[in-house]
């Protein structure tokens, strides 16, 4: 007896009429999302931040996502701080 365990797909991979049957199949337990966010933290640190190369792309994308999210979470305290005409 052969056990034949799926193939995964990724998502780019999926036709639109298949995409119904690929969500069914997906794993949506708390392991299964866990699992899903690690493939994709490891996906992009091998990708930017593990290489060669030494380019410092990886460390500046999450240092600008970083500046960018801490800017949105204070906009409300820096919008009245602004300089404002006196008329």
């Amino acid at each position: 007896m052969v056990l034949v365990v799926p193939v995964e797909k990724k998502l780019m991979d999926v036709k639109i009429k298949d995409l119904p049957n690929w969500i069914l199949t997906q794993d949506f337990t708390p392991k299964g999302t866990i699992r899903a966010f690690q493939r994709g933290y490891y996906q992009y640190d091998n990708k930017y931040v593990n290489i060669n190369k030494g380019s410092t792309l990886g460390v500046s994308m999450v240092l600008a996502a970083d500046v960018l999210f801490n800017y949105c979470v204070s906009y409300k305290e820096l919008k009245h701080e602004q300089l404002r005409k006196n008329h």
